[in-house]
């Protein structure tokens, strides 16, 4: 199961088929070069691309970790790879991101320009964000440019031009895109703020949020450092539970009806897992069922929650985040034993 996370595009690989297109695109950091891939399934043009596998905060090590910095333009790389295949709609899975750049960065890989107060091109990263004073989209980038010098190809128009693509946006959170629950004060600090940079970060996003008011207290546009947001202001995309998607093409709620127990899991199990997280979705669907439910988690912070009947952490008490990670197998299984003894 999967929530528009890592992992989410192999999911959905194993409940429909399909076929990995590579692609080499620009990584989280401006000057890295990355490979990612997508998941292409011809039959109805669909790509499920994960901004992970180009934007995400495990391609980072972590004193490379910098959202002032780090840049989503691989993503938009990936979405352009896609349109020009032909893709007639794409999920976007928006978990893991190392970026807090509104999605400004995915934008410009697809045509759009943003200028600072001087008319000068801003540079990568969600600490160039609050230099943004001028907004122009593909079409008028194409209108100002001449036939020697040609604009964003074809394919990238179509998002101007509202083209019949459909793009939906899989998002794992419902955060805004401001304020004490949006993307810089929530998320900043796991992609490597500071308290001083995460204001700075908060500050980007009010004035790229000034250019599109409408759009930034939807839930989920703080998904992604704000990439949910930026997917619908800059890509019209339509911003939808990630879990609740992947469950409906995977089926599995019919999984389910006949069950007495369902096992679930979470990196670290917090308030933040019941909302939009994997854990949300199957807890939500046990319920209608009136199916028992279980956790599994590397850390627990939450330790009950309406129509959980056990959380189990895999980390034991005092061992290092390290350790827990590379023996991540062993101690699953082991839990999962004491669980079944439980059960």
């Amino acid at each position: 199961m999967a929530d528009g996370g890592d992992g989410t595009a192999a999911v959905i690989h194993e409940a429909l088929g399909g076929e990995w297109v590579e692609c080499a695109v620009a990584g989280p950091l401006a000057g890295i070069p990355s490979s990612a891939r997508y998941l292409w399934l011809p039959g109805p043009r669909l790509a499920v691309i994960e901004m992970a596998a180009a934007s995400g905060l495990a391609l980072l090590k972590p004193e490379e970790r910098d959202p002032m910095r780090a840049t989503t333009y691989g993503t938009g790389e990936l979405i352009r790879a896609a349109v020009e295949r032909g893709a007639q709609k794409i999920l976007l899975g928006v978990g893991g991101s190392a970026t807090v750049d509104g999605g400004v960065g995915a934008a410009m890989a697809l045509g759009w320009k943003f200028l600072d107060a001087a008319g000068k091109p801003v540079g990568f990263g969600g600490g160039e964000l609050q230099r943004i004073a001028t907004v122009i989209p593909p079409s008028r980038c194409h209108s100002e440019r001449s036939e020697e010098s040609p604009s964003a190809t074809t394919e990238t128009l179509r998002f101007a031009q509202g083209d019949k693509l459909q793009i939906e946006v899989l998002c794992d959170v419902d955060n805004p895109l401001c304020g004490e629950h949006g993307a810089a004060r929530t998320f900043g600090p796991q992609k490597g703020a500071t308290p001083v940079t995460v204001e700075k970060l908060e500050a980007g996003l009010a004035n790229l949020a000034g250019h599109f008011p409408h759009l930034a207290d939807v839930p989920g546009a703080g998904a992604a450092g704000g990439l949910g947001f930026g997917a619908a202001a800059f890509l019209g995309a339509r911003l939808v539970s990630g879990i609740d998607a992947v469950m409906a093409l995977t089926k599995f709620e019919d999984a389910i009806r006949d069950a007495d127990w369902v096992v679930t899991g979470e990196g670290c199990f917090d308030e933040q897992s019941l909302r939009g997280k994997v854990v949300s979705g199957v807890m939500r669907l046990a319920q209608k069922h009136r199916v028992k439910v279980a956790v599994l988690a590397g850390s627990v912070k939450l330790t009950s929650a309406p129509g959980i009947e056990f959380v189990l952490a895999t980390r034991p008490a005092g061992m290092v985040l390290p350790e827990a990670l590379e023996r991540a197998e062993e101690l699953l299984s082991g839990r999962a034993r004491e669980l079944a003894a439980q059960l």
